[in-house]
């Protein structure tokens, strides 16, 4: 990986010809995640990839005479170009087995084998939520976006949106002014921001969050890229939230995605009469979440945080914590991972029982600790 400083060129990697390597099959015209996969089957790593003879390059599913001279001319490819661009642009390039690699997007069935990447990731980016929906948003749509933005952010989640025009904008700015993180996962190189009015926004992302994209970063955007752009906002995130979206919608095939990785899927209601509000309407109907309030989404994440607690000094906290009182906040704190009696948290926390009763229930419903059995509770 090469990783980023704020006001120091990025060092080349600990491993310059695995970098190059994945690179050059990176930058490969046709090459795309699933071709990728199937390669790396075949061959075991990437340098063998490379170095394979074209027979044995055309017995693997998906290649063609045409894709299989394309690989045999990687090495013609300009690779030092690149990594010298990077640098100048303080561009991470982060390879799928890099320890920073995003372990969620590790996860899903395809995920790309190099990242390009601006800005600084945090352990926190693990509680991330996608925000999604039409670039042709209604005012409804637009203030939808922005109230759940701002209130996820303040929770402590990372909002992981496209930066297209509409809800994805929406939610990025409101994220951002709410002092949260967000991160942008482009359809195009991160040196090439579409659309274009949105090059100051991906600059403000960059600073209090992160700007990704899977292709090379002066890579134009292209109609095709975009659809594929849609499984890495989801691959990122816990879960999708749909704001908006019409029947045919790049929403939607987000929420497809998303539920092909196991992600959660959520849905604003609309008017019964807005034609934006029918694929999130057809969603419901399907089964996603309802959401009217931040807590909708709060609590349907809350065992889904719980893996991803750690014991090194950066804890990442469930984002429900974040919202505790001070009453709250002292009680969940005398509850153990193991069965604590409820008598013992009175005891420590100095408050009567119809208090600390009162508490728990609370703590119940986000999700945060549960019952079990007699007179004890347990964290989650």
């Amino acid at each position: 990986m090469l990783p980023v400083n704020s006001l120091e060129t990025p060092p080349v990697s600990r491993d310059p010809q695995l970098l190059r390597d994945a690179l050059r099959l990176c930058l490969v015209p046709g090459v795309g995640p699933r071709t990728r996969h199937a390669l790396l089957e075949s061959f075991g790593t990437v340098a063998a990839v490379l170095a394979a003879p074209s027979d044995q390059l055309l017995r693997v599913p998906g290649i063609g005479r045409c894709l299989c001279d394309r690989i045999r001319r990687a090495g013609e490819l300009d690779i030092d170009r690149e990594i010298d661009l990077c640098r100048t642009h303080q561009i991470d390039i982060v390879l799928e087995g890099d320890a920073d690699y995003p372990a969620l997007l590790r996860e899903i069935p395809d995920p790309p084998g190099v990242l390009f990447r601006r800005g600084r990731p945090q352990p926190t980016d693990q509680l991330a939520l996608a925000i999604v929906g039409t670039r042709h948003a209604t005012r409804y749509g637009l203030q939808q976006a922005e109230r759940l933005a701002a209130g996820l952010a303040r929770a402590g989640l990372t909002i992981v949106s496209g930066l297209a025009r509409g809800i994805d904008a929406a939610a990025h700015r409101a994220c951002l002014s709410a002092g949260g993180r967000t991160i942008a996962v482009l359809g195009s190189g991160v040196l090439h921001v579409y659309p274009p009015e949105h090059a100051a926004l991906a600059d403000a992302i960059r600073q209090q969050g992160l700007v990704v994209s899977e292709l090379p970063p002066l890579q134009q955007p292209m109609s095709g890229t975009f659809p594929q752009r849609n499984r890495l906002i989801t691959g990122l995130a816990l879960g999708v939230l749909v704001v908006e979206a019409a029947q045919r919608s790049g929403a939607l095939i987000s929420a497809t995605h998303a539920g092909e990785q196991g992600r959660e899927v959520f849905a604003v209601p609309g008017p019964a009469d807005s034609r934006m509000s029918r694929g999130c309407h057809r969603l419901i109907r399907d089964g996603a979440k309802l959401v009217e309030h931040v807590d909708d989404v709060l609590e349907e994440l809350g065992p889904l945080c719980a893996p991803l607690r750690r014991d090194d000094g950066l804890t990442v906290r469930h984002p429900a914590e974040l919202q505790l009182n001070e009453q709250e906040r002292q009680v969940l704190d005398m509850i153990a991972t193991d069965a604590t009696e409820i008598d013992v948290v009175c005891r420590s926390t100095g408050l009567p029982l119809p208090r600390v009763l009162a508490t728990i229930s609370v703590l119940e419903i986000r999700h945060l600790i549960r019952r079990c059995g007699g007179n004890c509770v347990v964290r989650l």
